[in-house]
């Protein structure tokens, strides 16, 4: 991290310093992302060796720039250099190429862009192609839109009108992006398998079916906080054109639609119906969802491993019992926060997949000792859980866990009332390798927390006893 920092920090001084220069014996276009928040905003359009920049005039925003490639050549000699005494080679450039590339290699595209303005070298070295297998562009004030489109082109030179080496973009949190962004990538880039657009709240539907239709090979989705988009499908023009074998060919196995608050089961249904080999599926805070809408996944992606309906307030017991048909394929549920699930929906879980890893059931207020007496007879693989919040459990159910789930890692009992020294100490009697126990607000002694840290070497205690360091 210090050497990207100081790397950063030569940009900066450097850019400022030879970046006209470097425009002006570029023999190609020289794209960037360029204007940080601190410049003034360019109002008109300039002239650079005779050729025609395009700019915004937006104060303080971050916008994408191409130069066109100038006029002709200068011969070698006659070239503008900068005085004798300031030839001299600085550190940073008596780095190998293969060290620039890993360095470059960390930075977002906006400031790769602005590196490629600094010298012939950076600017080779800024657009070899294997920094451009993803794109991540951040900033809330950035056109996004606008910078895609500039670098989509840019990357279609050699295949025109086809970006073929594009696998990812990434463009979380940055609001200004809307369809129009959206339908660049899906137009260009058809090799996308990758595409995070977390909290871009100006999306809709059409855009993602767009995206989805045209990037066959798309298999990670992230939409969490795209509060319009409320189904997954393909373009209806696409859908015609296949035969009714070949309806479902959407390949994403990773879904993440997060406080997409619009999304009912009806949506859920077609998600499912058309994305058949989900494995991932994460709907947090969807909270239209009910336990007719959770039978659709179970029904047409038996494929599912991870699944979270944290904070879902319809979910109940009945919801439980139908994802419980995944059996042991489900490796990790997340049900925190849904008031209405007791111990005969975690029964359901427990009786029937074995396999479960994690599960988080924090606030589950119904869960109670015989619940955790359902999971650690049936789920000894359990690594990870939290029941956190939930007042009915005590020890003599934290015991009962203890004794069967040897393999636990991490156990969260925050708010626990009833939980005491005496079932942690059971826990840290048996389930040596534990890394981190929360025991924030239990009625917990110190003799207790120093016996977990004793026989549980490398666990993380989180506690609210002051006596304790």
């Amino acid at each position: 991290l210090a050497t990207i920092r100081h790397f950063l920090e030569v940009v900066e001084g450097r850019g400022k310093k030879y970046s006209d220069l470097s425009m002006r014996t570029l023999s190609t276009p020289s794209p960037a992302l360029i204007l940080p928040p601190s410049s003034p905003p360019l109002t008109q359009p300039g002239l650079v060796n005779g050729s025609s920049t395009s700019s915004s005039s937006v104060t303080g925003e971050t916008i994408a720039m191409v130069h066109a490639p100038p006029a002709g050549l200068l011969r070698p000699e006659t070239r503008l250099r900068p005085p004798k005494d300031q030839r001299q080679q600085a550190p940073i450039d008596l780095l190998p190429d293969h060290a620039f590339l890993q360095i470059f290699a960390h930075l977002p595209t906006n400031q790769l862009c602005r590196c490629a303005r600094v010298c012939r070298r950076w600017y080779n070295l800024a657009w070899d192609p294997r920094l451009w297998r993803t794109i991540r562009l951040t900033g809330d004030l950035l056109n996004v839109d606008r910078a895609l489109r500039v670098l989509t082109r840019r990357l279609c030179q050699d295949t025109p009108n086809v970006c073929l080496m594009l696998e990812t973009v990434v463009t979380g949190g940055c609001r200004r992006l809307t369809d129009r962004g959206l339908h660049t990538v899906a137009q260009c880039c058809p090799e996308l398998r990758r595409l995070e657009v977390a909290g871009c709240y100006n999306i809709s539907n059409e855009a993602v079916f767009d995206v989805v239709s045209r990037c066959p090979n798309l298999e990670h989705l992230d939409v969490s906080g795209c509060s319009k988009v409320t189904c997954i499908s393909l373009t209806r023009e696409v859908s015609l054109k296949l035969s009714p074998m070949h309806g479902q060919q959407i390949s994403i196995r990773y879904l993440d639609m997060t406080d997409c608050f619009a999304l009912e089961d009806e949506g859920l249904h077609t998600i499912a119906a058309h994305c058949t080999q989900l494995t991932h599926l994460y709907l947090r805070r969807c909270v239209r969802l009910t336990d007719e809408g959770l039978r659709y996944p179970v029904i047409y992606c038996p494929g599912v491993r991870e699944l979270s309906v944290s904070d879902c307030r319809f979910v109940s017991d009945f919801g439980l019992r139908e994802i419980a048909k995944l059996e042991g394929r489900l490796r990790y549920l997340s049900v925190a926060h849904c008031g209405r699930i007791t111990d005969v929906g975690i029964r359901y879980v427990a009786k029937y997949c074995g396999k479960l890893r994690y599960l988080n059931a924090r606030g589950c207020e119904g869960l109670t000792d015989h619940g955790l007496e359902y999971l650690a007879k049936n789920c000894p693989k359990l690594k990870s859980l939290d029941i956190g919040k939930c007042p009915l459990v005590s020890d003599a159910g934290l015991e009962l866990l203890a004794l069967n789930c040897f393999n636990l890692k991490r156990l969260s009992l925050k708010s626990c009332e009833s939980i005491t020294g005496r079932g942690l100490q059971v826990v840290a009697a048996n389930c040596f390798d534990m890394q981190l126990l929360n025991v924030q607000d239990c009625d917990v002694s110190v003799e207790a927390l120093c016996f977990v840290k004793r026989h549980c070497k490398r666990c993380v205690i989180e506690h609210t006893n002051p006596a304790f360091f």
